[in-house]
C-alpha cells in the first residue's frame, strides 16, 4: 500500500471513529447500528465494513483510541523532576479526564450494556483503567528506586493514589448528583490526594 492510500485510509478511519463516538454516546451502544454510524458518514455499510467487522469491533477501538490519546497526555512528564510534581500533574490530568463528558459518557455507556454486553466492559478496562494503573505504577517504581517513595508494592500504592484522587467525585458527576467541579475545585481535590499520599509513601514517613 502507498503512503499515500496509507494516509487516505487512516484519515477515513479516523472519521468513521469521530462519527462513531457521536452516534454511540448520542442513541446508546443498544441503539447505535452500523447502518445509522454509514448513513451519518455519507458513506455505504459496505464501506464501513471493510474497516470493521461489527459493531462492537468499531466500539472497542473507539474506546481504545480514546484511552490511548489520553494516556499519552496524562504520563507527558517532560521537566517534572519531583515525585510530588509529577504526581500533582498526573492527578489533575486524571481526574480532568475523568470529568470530561466524552469520559464519563463512555463510561455510563459501557455500565449501561455490562449486562448485555459484558465483553465491552473488559475491552473498556483493558484499553483505560488498566493501562493507566500500569503506566502509573511505573512511576511509582521510578520514585521508589530513587528514593523518594517508600512502597513495598508499587500497584497498591498506585491504586491507592487514583482512588484518593477520585475519591466520590467522579461517581456523583456520573450519576449526575453534581455540577462539574470547577479547575479550581479539581486542583485543591489533587493537591489534598498528593499530600495524604505523600504522607503515607513520602520518605520518611
Amino acid at each position: 500500500m502507498s503512503a499515500v492510500l496509507k494516509d487516505r485510509r487512516d484519515l477515513k478511519r479516523d472519521a468513521i471513529l469521530e462519527v462513531a463516538r457521536a452516534v454511540f454516546t448520542e442513541e446508546g451502544f443498544a441503539a447505535a447500528s452500523m447502518s445509522s454510524i454509514a448513513a451519518r458518514l455519507g458513506g455505504s455499510k459496505g464501506t464501513l465494513y471493510n474497516y470493521f467487522k461489527s459493531k462492537e469491533e468499531l466500539f472497542a477501538a473507539y474506546v481504545r483510541e480514546e484511552c490511548g490519546h489520553f494516556a499519552d497526555e496524562m504520563f507527558a512528564l517532560d521537566g517534572l523532576y519531583d515525585v510530588v510534581s509529577r504526581l500533582t500533574a498526573i492527578g489533575t490530568r486524571f481526574l480532568g479526564h475523568l470529568l470530561s463528558e466524552r469520559s464519563v459518557r463512555t463510561f455510563q455507556l459501557v455500565v449501561a450494556e455490562v449486562h448485555h454486553t459484558p465483553e465491552l466492559a473488559r475491552v473498556f478496562y483493558d484499553a483505560g483503567p488498566a493501562v493507566g494503573l500500569r503506566r502509573l505504577t511505573q512511576v511509582m517504581e521510578e520514585a521508589r528506586d530513587k528514593g523518594e517513595i517508600v512502597a513495598e508494592d508499587c500497584g497498591i500504592a498506585a491504586q491507592q493514589f487514583m482512588s484518593l484522587c477520585k475519591g466520590s467525585v467522579h461517581f456523583q458527576y456520573a450519576l449526575n448528583l453534581i455540577e462539574r467541579p470547577r479547575e479550581g475545585d479539581i486542583a485543591a481535590i489533587v493537591r489534598e490526594a498528593v499530600r495524604t499520599f505523600m504522607a503515607r509513601y513520602g520518605k520518611g514517613s
